[in-house]
């Protein structure tokens, strides 16, 4: 494996069992993942897109420890995340920041804002109170919010807002690596661009790695360096944004891009 590497996935593959059909016979085998190769370079915005079923959460759930492969391995900073205990990849939950779909679900309806940005920290052990209350405040300025947001819950903010929550704790524990799964889909086309431009901003500013996972191929061209395209669980083709837009390989990379939309 590379030590350059921020992430390096080798032979991976996930494999799940439908549910019987019958007592005889085993549910039928479903490949999420099929032998993917991939490897992102440190300060890379890497994008991940392909057709709704086509793998690309399974495989962002797999970098991130929240699943394992079923066969082949995966690496984040030269170091294994599978087959390993929760208290083991304690370091991994620091290592990496996740920004899920949608923010509703993803923050606790029942804690405070203060509180589920500051969760990271404590489950890292990092800092006191004071210091853990500090850096909420500084994480909501970050993303754009103000200090006094830590004392209301999620459901008195709107989708953008709750989004850039998401992202702020996300960022709390100082991760080298953020993942991102279709974290503007959920939301209207009036923020997307708003909650774009503060991810872009705040990768950049922080030097991370951007591991960005979508179907909407436009947002990913604002956003990603390289492109990586699934299909029913394989790679199909990985290149440089430009070359994959301007100079498709894959048939169906061209499917898909002749399928978005364009102005008359």
């Amino acid at each position: 494996m590379s030590e350059a590497a921020a992430i390096q996935a080798r032979g991976v593959s996930r494999t799940f069992r439908r549910a019987r059909t019958s007592w005889r016979e085993p549910g039928a085998a479903v490949h999420a993942v099929h032998e993917v190769d991939l490897a992102v370079a440190p300060g890379e915005r890497f994008g991940i897109v392909g057709e709704s079923g086509s793998g690309k959460s399974t495989l962002l759930r797999m970098m991130c420890g929240l699943d394992h492969p079923t066969h082949g391995t995966m690496h984040v900073q030269g170091r294994p995340v599978e087959g390993r205990s929760w208290r083991e990849l304690r370091w991994l939950r620091g290592e990496v920041g996740v920004v899920f779909q949608d923010p509703m679900s993803s923050l606790d309806p029942r804690m405070r804002v203060g509180t589920a940005i500051a969760e990271p920290l404590v489950a890292q052990r990092l800092g006191d109170v004071p210091t853990r209350t500090a850096r909420v405040e500084e994480l909501l300025t970050a993303v754009g919010l103000p200090a006094e947001a830590a004392r209301r819950y999620p459901h008195q903010f709107s989708g953008g807002q709750r989004q850039r929550i998401s992202l702020a704790r996300a960022l709390a524990p100082e991760p080298s690596i953020l993942v991102a799964d279709e974290p503007v889909s959920a939301l209207d086309v009036s923020v997307r661009a708003q909650v774009l431009n503060l991810l872009r901003d705040v990768v950049h500013q922080r030097g991370l790695t951007l591991v960005f996972v979508s179907h909407d191929l436009s947002v990913v061209r604002q956003v990603c360096d390289r492109v990586a395209v699934m299909r029913r669980g394989e790679l199909v083709e990985v290149a440089d944004t430009d070359q994959l837009f301007e100079h498709p390989q894959h048939a169906y990379t061209q499917q898909l891009l002749a399928a978005v939309p364009t102005l008359p």
